[in-house]
């Protein structure tokens, strides 16, 4: 079968549903539509699409075969409807799939375009790219022997991908080689990663989420245990920026993470099937760490399902700028064993009911993503400078200014780097803090009582 039945939970809350038939409607099409008439289509219609359809069949300029004008038409169709519903021949659903499953055969190279030329940002750990022992920097000059200048990057992905098992040869440029370098791979099947996490400072965690693919929350829910190995989670700062959405399930069971309980997202459509919601299961995995969700115009769909949740709830402070403004939901429906349509079928709510279709989430504190540089200042001389001054008298380690200076290029490289993350874990730090004197008050209260 075309559609495997795990794509009934991929894209949208419906499950995959048969579209009923239609009969036609003979005589007068201009009279007031009733519950039947509407589920009929007008013959007239049907005669001038028949029309041109013969029109096109006979009078193009090169002759075109049935089967693809009625492709042309559905296509057509789908295209007037939204920007997000479309027809999916093979290929496309591959594509799609490979999105969504986050597993495809190929090479596992994150690639970027320097000088006109396709160059290797990173090689994917344990894939055919990684053991031939690509390096970040490299530059692709030809691909089996075609060139690679000037390609697109989503065409040099569509060459480097391929049947798992099928080799091919990059002939690269490397720094420190004088002479070209041609290394031949084998594909083989590649797991992209949704997931990064890592430690931003002592107790504070970065978990960044690329896409929503099958297994992310699965995937978050164990960043999370690694983090909590490391010490104590004081503060999470969640990653959504230019993430474009994906599976509608993997946001509920992201936000379900963080949540103790009620409504994550409901979505409401024309069908029975359409009118779902989803709500969040006892346990926050980080133990109600304080949080902030970093977004901007990059981040979308099931994205935004996550922000608007957390949000809601008051779980997280929503940082950077807003969102693409993407509310609906697309279900994959089967037309035969080779062709399937992406429909749109219904509108999600954030928890306190907001639609953000078109409007998108707006942040809690905007920060624009700058450059930001410091004034320059020449170092201070400090009482840790002076000759002959007194030791700390809790034996606390000396703090000159070279010592003060170093610390002012490490903030300096954060900054420079990303603002944005450098601000929200200024926030953690401060929830943090204000947390801490919360829980003293309450527990010098308690011991008054």
């Amino acid at each position: 079968m075309f559609i495997p039945k795990a794509l009934t939970t991929l894209i949208g809350a419906a499950a995959l549903t048969a579209l009923p038939l239609m009969g036609l409607s003979e005589g007068n099409t201009t009279a007031a539509p009733t519950a039947e008439t509407r589920t009929r289509l007008p013959l007239e219609d049907l005669r001038n699409f028949a029309k041109v359809f013969e029109q096109i069949r006979q009078g193009y300029i090169e002759e075109v075969d049935d089967s693809t004008l009625l492709e042309y038409a559905i296509k057509g169709m789908l295209q007037g409807l939204d920007p997000h519903s479309s027809y999916l021949d093979r290929q496309s659903f591959d594509d799609l799939q490979a999105n969504t499953t986050g597993e495809f055969a190929g090479l596992g190279i994150e690639v970027g375009i320097e000088n006109d030329y396709i160059t290797v940002v990173t090689p994917m750990d344990d894939t055919p790219a990684a053991r031939a022992g690509l390096k970040a920097g490299d530059v692709i000059l030809r691909l089996s022997g075609k060139s690679m200048k000037g390609v697109s990057l989503e065409e040099a992905v569509e060459r480097m991908r391929g049947p798992k098992g099928s080799t091919v040869t990059l002939t690269i440029a490397r720094k420190g080689y004088k002479e070209p370098i041609d290394i031949t791979l084998k594909r083989d099947t590649v797991r992209v990663r949704s997931v990064r996490s890592r430690l931003l400072d002592e107790g504070y965690g970065y978990l960044r989420i690329s896409q929503f693919q099958l297994d992310t929350g699965d995937d978050v829910a164990e960043a999370i245990v690694k983090l909590q190995k490391k010490g104590e989670l004081k503060g999470l700062i969640l990653d959504l920026r230019n993430n474009p959405g994906g599976v509608l399930q993997s946001s509920v069971e992201v936000a379900d993470a963080f949540l103790e309980e009620g409504l994550v997202v409901y979505t409401e459509g024309r069908t029975e099937s359409a009118n779902l919601s989803y709500s969040a299961k006892p346990g926050d995995l980080t133990m109600g760490a304080p949080m902030v969700v970093l977004i901007n115009e990059g981040s979308a769909s099931a994205a935004e399902i996550v922000a608007g949740a957390l949000q809601d709830h008051r779980r997280a402070v929503v940082m950077g700028t807003e969102s693409f403004g993407k509310g609906s939901v697309q279900t994959v429906i089967p037309i035969n064993d080779e062709r399937a349509i992406k429909l749109t079928t219904a509108l999600y709510y954030t928890p306190n009911g907001r639609s953000i279709q078109a409007q998108g989430i707006t942040p809690d504190i905007v920060v624009d993503r700058v450059k930001v540089t410091r004034l320059e200042s020449s170092p201070r001389t400090t009482e840790a400078d002076l000759a002959g001054h007194l030791g700390n008298g809790n034996g606390g380690r000396e703090r000159g200014a070279a010592d003060r200076e170093q610390e002012k290029e490490n903030r300096d490289d954060w900054m420079g780097r990303d603002n944005q993350i450098f601000e929200a874990l200024n926030v953690l730090k401060g929830l943090n803090l204000y947390s801490q004197r919360e829980k003293g008050l309450r527990e010098r209260i308690a011991r008054s009582d």
